[in-house]
Parts: C-alpha cells; sequence; structure tokens
C-alpha cells in the first residue's frame, strides 16, 4: 500500500497531485518587537524603584502627618511621584508607541496664594496620587512580564513576538488608564486658574496706571495750582494786576485738572454706562472716534456690571485702535445677545493687517476675555477690511441693580 504523500507541514494531499511546499512559519522579528522587549525587560528595575520611592517617601510622609512636617513632605513626595509619571509616560511614547499627552501642570504662583492653599492644592493633586497607584501595581507585573519575557527569549523564541505583544498591550492600557490626564475637566481647572492669574496681573497694571496717570497729570496740576494761588495771595495787595492774572491762570490749571479727572473716572467706570447701559455708553465712545460709527446695540435686558464692563472696554479699546491705526472712512459696532453669549463684533473698512501679536493691545483684549471664559476672534486681511468678534457669557443683571 502507496502512502499518499504529505505536504510540508504533514498534511496529507490527494495521490497524483503536486503541491508546492508550504514557505516556513516567520515571525516579524522587527524594530517594534525589539522596543516591546526593551521595555517589559525595563519593567523590573523601574517599577522595583516606583515602588521603593511609594512605599519610602510617601508612607513616611503619612506617617509623618501627625507632626508639622508630615503634610509638606506627602505633598513634595506627590509632586516627585508626578516625576515619575513623566519618566514612565516618556518610555511608553519611545517603546510602546503610546501618545499620552502631559497632565496640567499644578498652577502654584509662587507664594502668592499662600502657603496652606498651595499645600493643599498639592495633597489633593490627582495626577500625584493616580501615579502613586501606577507604581505601588506594578512591583508584581514588573516581575511578572520581566521573568516571562527573559525566560521566552531561550525557551519560547518563536512565539515571542507574539508574548511581548500582549504583554505590551497591557502596558499600554495601564499607562493610557493611570498616566494620562484625568479629562477635560482638570485641564478646564488649570486654565481658569491659569485665567485667575490674568486677570489678577490686568488689575494690577491698571491700577498702576491710575496711580501713574494721577501723579502725572492731575495731581501735578494741582500742585502747580496750589503753588500760584499761593504765589497770588502774596501779590495781592502789592501787584493787584499781577494777583488776577495768577488767579486766571490758575483757573484754567483748575479746568484742565478737572478734566484730566473726568477722563480718568471715565477709564474706571464711566457713569454714562452705569445710568444708561451699553447703548448710550458705546454712542458715547463712538462720538469721540475720528471714523463715522454706527452703532447697533440690540439687547433683550442689561447684562450683569461685570459683562458689561468688559464689552464696554473691548468696544472702546477696538475703537480707540481704529482710529489710530486703520486710515479708515467708516466703521461700525453690533452688539447683540445669542442663547447664553453675548457678541460684540467691531467692523472698519481701513486698510486692516492687525493681529493679536501686532502691538496694538489685541492680545491684552483676548487674555482679559478669556479670563471670564469669553473669545476673541481677529479677521484682518492686508487691504482690509477688519472684523473682530468678541464672546462674552451672558449673565443676567441683579435685580436690585436695575
Amino acid at each position: 500500500m502507496t502512502e499518499r504523500p504529505r505536504s510540508s507541514r504533514g498534511a496529507f494531499v490527494p495521490s497524483g497531485t503536486t503541491q508546492p511546499p508550504l514557505p516556513p512559519v516567520r515571525f516579524a522579528y522587527d524594530r517594534h518587537t525589539w522596543k516591546e522587549i526593551a521595555h517589559l525587560l525595563a519593567n523590573f528595575p523601574l517599577s522595583l524603584l516606583g515602588f521603593v520611592y511609594v512605599m519610602t517617601v510617601l508612607l513616611t510622609g503619612a506617617v509623618l502627618t501627625l507632626t508639622v512636617i508630615g503634610f509638606p513632605l506627602l505633598a513634595a513626595g506627590l509632586m516627585g511621584a508626578r516625576q515619575l509619571g513623566k519618566l514612565e509616560r516618556a518610555r511608553a511614547r519611545a517603546l510602546l508607541g503610546v501618545r499620552v499627552d502631559e497632565p496640567s501642570r499644578l498652577p502654584l504662583r509662587g507664594g502668592r496664594d499662600g502657603f496652606f492653599p498651595q499645600l493643599w492644592l498639592a495633597l489633593k493633586d490627582p495626577v500625584g496620587w493616580r501615579t502613586v497607584l501606577y507604581d505601588f501595581i506594578r512591583l508584581p507585573w514588573g516581575i511578572l512580564t520581566f521573568v516571562i519575557t527573559l525566560t521566552s527569549l531561550f525557551v519560547l523564541w518563536p512565539v515571542l513576538p507574539f508574548i511581548a505583544r500582549g504583554l505590551s498591550n497591557a502596558d499600554r492600557a495601564m499607562v493610557r488608564g493611570l498616566l494620562s490626564p484625568s479629562d477635560e475637566l482638570e485641564r478646564r481647572i488649570a486654565e481658569l486658574e491659569s485665567d485667575r492669574g490674568v486677570v489678577v496681573d490686568t488689575a494690577a497694571a491698571d491700577l498702576r496706571r491710575i496711580e501713574r496717570d494721577l501723579h502725572d497729570g492731575a495731581q501735578a496740576r494741582l500742585v502747580n495750582l496750589a503753588m500760584g494761588l499761593g504765589l497770588a495771595k502774596e501779590k495781592l495787595l502789592e501787584d493787584p494786576d499781577a494777583a488776577a492774572e495768577m488767579v486766571a491762570e490758575a483757573h484754567g490749571e483748575v479746568k484742565l485738572a478737572l478734566q484730566e479727572l473726568r477722563d480718568l473716572a471715565r477709564g474706571i467706570h464711566p457713569a454714562v454706562l452705569t445710568d444708561r447701559g451699553l447703548d448710550a455708553a458705546l454712542s458715547s465712545v463712538a462720538s469721540r472716534c475720528t471714523v463715522p460709527v454706527k452703532v447697533t446695540v440690540d439687547l433683550p435686558a442689561r447684562p450683569a456690571e461685570a459683562i458689561e464692563g468688559i464689552a464696554y472696554f473691548t468696544v472702546s479699546e477696538l475703537l480707540q485702535n481704529v482710529s489710530k491705526h486703520s486710515a479708515a472712512a467708516s466703521a461700525s459696532v453690533d452688539v447683540w445677545r445669542r442663547a447664553d453669549r453675548l457678541l460684540i463684533q467691531v467692523r472698519d473698512d481701513g486698510r486692516g493687517g492687525a493681529r493679536l501679536d501686532g502691538g496694538t493691545g489685541m492680545r491684552g483684549l483676548a487674555d482679559r476675555l478669556g479670563a471670564v471664559d469669553g473669545l476673541f476672534v481677529v479677521d484682518s486681511p492686508d487691504g482690509g477690511p477688519t472684523t473682530v468678534t468678541a464672546e462674552l457669557p451672558w449673565r443676567p443683571r441683579a435685580a436690585a441693580q436695575g
């Protein structure tokens, strides 16, 4: 009895037929496989480092919370855990191809908010605590992957790529699950913390400007006025004509000082805005623009005072830019409400070319609006026209404020 021929893999084929031998199975030991193997072999020493760090620093800090230094030590340990997480993300990025965004930095401001608020912020840091959990559970996993990979290098060589891929996928899941930013809320909180710094810096800059304007303007004129009136008093009896002339000069100084004080008060918060709202206030600003401006305000009610003030000063500064830089023949201001947003659009038919980094205060306006969850968009091609659109959150005005 004649045995039927066998294929190269041992399967029977019908008699009288010929088939080419199947090619041998070849495994893909490419650079990706070797990176995964390197990652798995490095798991043990790095997981041991992380575990020792967690057990030594953080547990010591937790025990010492009964003393004064315990909480600062624990906070420092969590900040150090962040650095270990950064190292692990970099390793996963280089060896596993896992692209994980870096978490937002803790918004510490060098003591501006006080020691204890910053300490509490570090103690409740979710990124630090998730990294601690990652380092805590990694030691048994690191030992397991190290042993399996090292053994497979000498015993299970043909199937090592499959083993490496499976173990590496588990590593990828751990990195994404524990070392990624928490969620969009965490980033939003960090952005709002940053925006708060912008608000504080802007307020400080405004106070310095007001102080400078008072010192160099109205205050200097009032000092000159006092000196002039003192000299006039001395000359009142011996030289009445000279005294009268000095009083007339002093009267002129008073008028100028009053005008400067009015301008300064208008720059802080104009009375017309408080009394009559955006329509009248923006019409007043438009009347001082060197370019004819059409103002249209379509609001069902007055927004909150803070939002109204930001809208006013945004339009005021944009119209100043129109006067100084646009070379326009006409401009328009439109203000309206859409759902829960207050929209502002300022257009001019000038030469265009306005940029956020163009040195005309646009960047400062964008920062101010961003600090209250607003938007600021500039569309200004060379040759014009320029359209600046701003959005602010709509907040109703308190009933007591009218």
